[in-house]
């Protein structure tokens, strides 16, 4: 599918050719969001509610996930948010109220499930490879907790590509806000202008966005759609294979 051309109101035209770093989101844009995060989240949902499959399906409905697409949905809790929101949702359902408990246990799920499940959309040895081989600054800044990153991120050998991998939890704050992508440019030297973020959903892109990012590209490899993320980002990909084109068309 080609790139498309929208751009957000009040964003100047980027500037591809001065793009020197990009930031990947994790979940929905390097790997496969549904066939990654659907059987892990229905997992955990069924652990925690003692195999009572009626209060699993209600746990993973509050998080987004629609019976009728057999998917969670684009920017829900599931698609988009962090261990503190799928807590929230979680805790009565549950009839727990020990937020912190809940939140501890969800990310050990996280951190053991994610890197055995993780399905990539690409050989991501060989992207990387190849896009560290442009001299681009790399880095994956994710809202999953920073163990499962870390962890991803070793068993796909992608630790040598990296110049920054972030976390929910690693002290930047957490998307949409800008914190993770300003953290990039803190450890790169790279200013906010000369960096790409590239993500499935829209917290990926107002991060990107607030950060002051010169390229906020969308991927389709989540849960959002083309009309989900076209509002804010400057071109909408089908998945990351198409970045290097991408850049080189500019």
């Amino acid at each position: 599918m080609p790139e498309r051309n929208i751009m957000a109101e009040n964003r100047r035209e980027p500037a591809v050719g001065d793009i020197k770093g990009v930031l990947f989101d994790k979940d929905g844009t390097l790997f496969d969001f549904h066939g990654t995060w659907g059987p892990i989240l229905s997992e955990v949902a069924e652990e925690l509610a003692g195999k009572d499959s009626h209060i699993a399906s209600r746990m993973l409905a509050a998080i987004g996930y629609r019976e009728e697409t057999g998917r969670f949905a684009a920017g829900s809790i599931a698609a988009a948010g962090d261990t503190f929101e799928l807590a929230d949702a979680w805790l009565g359902l549950l009839g727990l109220d020990n937020r912190a408990a809940l939140i501890a246990r969800l990310d050990d799920f996280f951190a053991k499930l994610g890197p055995e499940r993780s399905i990539p959309v690409t050989d991501l040895g060989v992207f990387f490879r190849g896009m560290k081989a442009r001299g681009l600054k790399l880095g994956i800044a994710t809202n999953d907790v920073a163990a499962s990153a870390e962890g991803t991120i070793l068993r796909f050998g992608l630790s040598d590509h990296l110049d920054f991998a972030a976390g929910y939890d690693s002290g930047h704050g957490v998307k949409p806000g800008p914190g993770m992508a300003l953290a990039f440019c803190a450890t790169t030297g790279l200013k906010p202008v000369e960096i790409a973020v590239v993500g499935d959903n829209r917290h990926d892109l107002e991060m990107g966005s607030s950060a002051g990012a010169g390229l906020l590209i969308g991927v389709l490899t989540g849960a959002s759609a083309e009309a989900d993320l076209s509002p804010l980002a400057d071109r909408v990909i089908a998945d990351i294979t198409l970045l290097p084109g991408l850049l080189d068309q500019e």
